[in-house]
């Protein structure tokens, strides 16, 4: 029986800055916890929380894959390697920090929030940063985001009407960012984290509802 375990929204710890909120799922700056520092080469997920016109001037990172999502509002990014724009909803982006990039990020608007999660691996790069963005389909379904320099993949999954199966050979991590979902008879709200080590087929179900899913793979050649 693989091992399951559940991480609730309100567990998350907690930073704040002016104009600015952050969860974070794992162990993070000032927040260690040394049994809650990585899933697979997943050592960030971070719910982003900026008040309009909110942000985070320029910072460094090395040796990662950030990959960001947005839930609401619009995301403006700025970084080393001369990308610059707009992240909405729907958009799954991927910076690959490489040998070193900076990077800043605002929210977009004057008078809306903005919220986004982002996701921080272990990276099989240690060349040039690396930046690809991927359009995810609307709707229902199990649907591919955008690939990372690591040995994971991250699926979005929309259960609506018929349940959804997701096959995990090597366990898989559930983030949900609409709920409230059920996987496997747990239910899980918006935040809720569901990390099962080992082999295993979940099977998700909900209406309107929305998870980021990772699934952890052996390296490959």
């Amino acid at each position: 029986m693989p091992d399951r375990v559940v991480r609730r929204s309100a567990d998350r710890y907690r930073t704040v800055g002016e104009g600015t909120e952050t969860l974070h799922s794992f162990s993070y700056g000032r927040h260690y916890d040394p049994d809650n520092v990585a899933f697979g080469p997943v050592v960030a997920i971070n719910e982003e929380r900026l008040a309009p016109g909110a942000g985070y001037d320029d910072h460094r990172h090395e040796d990662a894959d950030i990959v960001t999502w947005v839930l609401d509002g619009v995301l403006a990014h700025e970084d080393s390697t001369g990308q610059r724009g707009e992240v909405a909803p729907g958009l799954a982006q991927r910076l690959s920090a490489g040998s070193g990039v900076t990077h800043a990020e605002r929210n977009a608007s004057a008078t809306e929030p903005l919220r986004f999660v982002q996701m921080m691996l272990r990276s099989r790069n240690w060349d040039a940063p690396d930046y690809a963005q991927v359009t995810v389909p609307d709707g229902p379904g199990l649907h591919e985001t955008v690939p990372v320099h690591a040995d994971a993949r991250l699926l979005v999954a929309r259960p609506a009407g018929e349940p959804i199966e997701v096959a995990a050979p090597a366990g898989a991590l559930v983030h949900v960012t609409r709920g409230p979902v059920t996987v496997d008879g747990i239910t899980l709200a918006g935040g809720d984290e569901l990390r099962v080590h080992g082999p295993v087929t979940l099977r998700l179900a909900g209406e309107n509802v929305e998870t980021l899913v990772w699934l952890p793979d052996h390296p490959r050649g």
